[in-house]
């Protein structure tokens, strides 16, 4: 394990130490890496079973971050695909405006996109979050720098084979970038589900929101319980956890990779 990963888990264990403790040996000195005494079942049962619905907010987050991971993967492999290897009218120009577009603050497109999905019928819709969500310029110039570097001698051959260019990204493209697929869907997956904005504008049923929305209602509920505060803050990340344990190396090559082509 890096030196990466062990700064990285340190606040981490202490918060897992917290959430494992009764409320009197929590802000214990020094402090009690081991509890004394042990209150984690109890301290689980009331996060998940408690007052505030955990349960179904950590439900809406996983199904929206796994919904628009997999529409951004589908979007952002074909632009990157189209913008790098396909050849029609006004290429770069399209593309260099589609980066301009980045430029723009997210906060000052945010009246334009209340008016536009309230006038679609989507507001306090999940749907709402999904059209916004599933297509990230940033996403896309990663996907579409990787495959510069792609040879063009792998198309040429496929193509004399008589392949046509969706048999080509299907078949030869996307298997060739799997490590970009793989950063690409863990960013959009983090980013998603770390999102607080979106949800706090375009959602207002509690039964929709997400973890971070959530987390704050979870705070209101048990503000003065750090121990059970903890054990929510330890759930609400434990996917964020597992990828960066499992796929950090993944995300960092890809990252490399993209980020010097072109």
């Amino acid at each position: 394990m890096g030196f990466l990963s062990l700064l990285f888990l340190s606040p981490l264990l202490w918060m897992l130490s917290a959430a494992s403790k009764v409320e009197k040996d929590v802000m214990a000195y020094p402090i009690q890496w081991i509890p004394e005494q042990w209150n984690f079942i109890a301290n689980f049962k009331t996060v998940w079973l408690g007052h505030v619905p955990f349960g179904l907010n950590y439900f809406n987050s996983l199904k929206l971050s796994l919904i628009m991971t997999l529409f951004t993967l589908l979007f952002a492999s074909m632009a990157g695909f189209s913008f790098s290897k396909l050849n029609f009218p006004f290429k770069n120009q399209i593309f260099i405006l589609l980066l301009s577009f980045y430029l723009i603050p997210s906060e000052s497109t945010l009246v334009p996109r209340f008016i536009m999905i309230r006038w679609l019928g989507l507001y306090d819709t999940h749907a709402a979050l999904i059209l916004m969500g599933s297509f990230t310029i940033a996403l896309t110039f990663l996907m579409r720098q990787f495959m510069l570097s792609i040879h063009h001698e792998y198309l040429e051959a496929a193509q004399i084979d008589g392949a046509g260019y969706l048999r080509i990204y299907w078949q030869i493209v996307i298997p060739m970038a799997k490590p970009i697929i793989a950063t690409v869907g863990i960013l959009k997956f983090l980013w998603t589900w770390n999102d607080y904005q979106n949800p706090l504008i375009f959602l207002m049923n509690p039964k929709l929101f997400t973890i971070p929305l959530g987390m704050g209602a979870f705070m209101d509920e048990y503000a003065t319980s750090y121990a059970i505060t903890m054990m929510a803050s330890v759930s609400a990340i434990i996917p964020l956890v597992i990828i960066f344990i499992v796929l950090q190396k993944q995300v960092i090559n890809g990252i490399a990779g993209g980020g010097v082509k072109g």
